[in-house]
This record gives structure tokens, sequence and C-alpha cells, in this order.
């Protein structure tokens, strides 16, 4: 970025009114990006950033990541810096992406710097050309590895930092250097004595070890690419909501079909084993009136859940495992978990 003090516009023209402020969801929606006029300079994410130079230079860290806006958080290969997303830049846009979304990704103080330490470890690594050293590949994996679409995450296990959720860290090599990095850089994390013990411990002096190496010293890459940047997007609105929500529909059937899997087997592991389609659907108003009363919805919205569970665990052939009392324990859970993830808001419509 930076944000210098002295370059600062005047109060007055910084704060002029947008008129798509006041405009219904209907109406922002007919908006192309561009003509939006955001900045990151003029809005709330502008001192977030700023206390992420303070984060970096407290580490003796010289990198300054430029920040733009875009659909998205994402830090390209190759550039030291990262893209914010554009509801973050004004209140309007965030509740509209929490009515269309369910939530609204950094939406919070504390998760937004979570998330802009983590971009910030891939900027890093990007300036510096970490993933390029011995000891980075030895420590974390060949970043060359193909990026996955879903990844089966081990929840028990110690050999990863837990930053972000998700164990997200388990997701590529990339990702593991950048969740290590956030929470080596975050003030007083007390990285030593939290990972004390655990195999991710020696990541974290990895981390320690290649900062120093570059610590006080100039970035050997400097450009300052901005890739798809708010203004030059010709998008609407609703474009970028219609595809993004078709996006996470196929998410959220692929995390159905693992989560199934995960609880079912497709081999009966004895004869006359019991399907889990004829188990789920056979205890569907329990599961239902349960679930419906933890997580305070309604009991249409968790049945529409459970026929897509029953449908999907006949459609891929699975069988209970073990005794009847854990498969519908596991089940519960799993529809609880389904159904908070499937639940959202009232969608307003999406203009063509």
């Amino acid at each position: 970025m930076p944000l210098p003090r002295a370059t600062r516009r005047p109060k007055s023209v910084r704060r002029r009114p947008r008129p798509w402020v006041r405009f219904t969801d209907e109406q922002l929606l007919r908006m192309r990006f561009c003509d939006l006029r955001l900045s990151i300079e003029r809005s709330a994410v502008a001192p977030h950033v700023r206390r992420l130079y303070s984060d970096l230079e407290r580490r003796g860290l010289s990198l300054r990541p430029h920040v733009w806006l875009s659909e998205e958080w994402f830090s390209p290969d190759g550039v030291p810096g990262l893209a914010v997303p554009f509801y973050l830049a004004h209140p309007r846009l965030e509740r509209l992406e929490r009515r269309i979304m369910g939530e609204a990704e950094g939406g919070n103080s504390r998760l937004l710097m979570r998330i802009l330490r983590h971009e910030a470890g891939h900027a890093l690594d990007n300036a510096y050309r970490l993933r390029r050293r011995r000891r980075w590949r030895e420590v974390f994996g060949p970043a060359s590895r193909p990026y996955p679409a879903r990844y089966r995450a081990r929840a028990g296990s110690r050999r990863y930092v837990h930053h972000l959720g998700e164990w997200y860290a388990q997701a590529h090599p990339t990702e593991d250097f950048a969740e290590t990095f956030a929470v080596w850089v975050a003030p007083k994390s007390g990285w030593r004595k939290s990972y004390a013990g655990w195999p991710a411990l020696h990541k974290l002096k990895a981390v320690d070890e290649l900062i120093a190496s570059v610590r006080r010293k100039p970035a050997p890459v400097r450009n300052r690419l901005r890739i798809e940047p708010l203004e030059h997007n010709r998008r609407t609105l609703a474009q970028h909501y219609r595809r993004k929500l078709a996006r996470n529909r196929l998410i959220r059937r692929g995390l159905a079909d693992e989560l199934l899997q995960r609880a079912f087997t497709p081999q009966p592991l004895r004869r006359g084993a019991l399907r889990a389609s004829t188990l789920l659907r056979s205890h569907t108003r329990a599961l239902t009136a349960g679930v419906a009363r933890a997580l305070g919805s309604d009991r249409y919205s968790v049945e529409q859940v459970l026929h897509m569970l029953i449908e999907r665990s006949g459609e891929l052939q699975l069988y209970v495992r073990g005794n009847r009392r854990d498969a519908l324990r596991y089940s519960r859970w799993m529809l609880e978990r389904l159904t908070a993830v499937y639940s959202q808001g009232e969608t307003p419509q999406l203009p063509l």
C-alpha cells in the first residue's frame, strides 16, 4: 500500500457519499464492481493493514505487502502482495454478503487480522522465493504438489498449527507455511510454549530460521502487480454471487459425500448389513427434531439436508459399520454440521 498520514486526502473529500449506499439489495446487485469506486484507504480495512505492517516491522521484516481490493481473498503466485474482498470496504456491502452467503469472511477484527497474517505469509514466500529453499521443502514439502479441490484433514494431528480453522494447514504445503507463519508473526503468540511437545514446533522453528535469513534484507521480488483489481472489473455483483453460490453448492456436495464416507462404508462388513439410507430414513423424525432443537433451526431446513443425505448415501451404496448406536450418534453430528453449513438467510433475487 502504504498509507502515510501526510498524503491522506481531506476528511470531507474522503467521505464523499456514495449513492448506492441507499440502494435496495436488488438495485445494488445490478452495480458493476468498477462503478462502486471503492478503495482500501477509505475503508475500515486500512487500520488493520497498518497493524499488519507493525507486526512485520516488529519482527524485523522490511516487507510491506501491497494490498488491493478484488472479489476474494488471495495472494497470487509470484506477487508479494494480497487481495482483500470488496465487501470489507463498506458496511453496506458487508451486509449484502452476509445476507446472500450467510457470513462475511474477515467480517470481525480478530478474524480479519488472522487472514491478513496468513496472506502475508504467502506474500513473504513470494517476495523472498522461500519455497525454492531446501529447508522450506524439507519441512513443508514441495510447493509444486497439485492443489487439491478437497482435502481430508486429520483432526487430531499435532504436525500442523491451528490458526484459521478447518485444519487449513493440511490443505497444501504452501498453506502449511502460511498458517505456520501467521502463528509465528502474531504478537504475544507464545508459540514456543503453546506448541511445546508438538511435532508442529519444528515447523515454527524452521520459520524462525527462514525469517532470520532474510531479516532486514530487501526482497528480490518487488513487483506491485495487482491481479483482478476491482476498478478493472466490469462484472456485476449479481454475476459474482451467482457464480459464488454455484461454487459453494459444489463444495457442500463434496463435504456431504466426505462426511458420509467417513461415517459409513461401501463394503458391507457382514451379511445382511444395514444400508445407511435405511438407517437415516428410519430415524428421520428423531434426527430432525433433535438437530432443529439444538441449532434453533426450522424443521423444514433440517429435513431438506437429511433427505439429501439419504439420497446420496443410497447413490454411494453405503452401509452401516459398527453398531447402530454409534452410527446414529455420528449421523446426528453430521446432520448438525451440514445444516449449519447449508443454512443461509433469505437470498435476494439475482437480476440478470
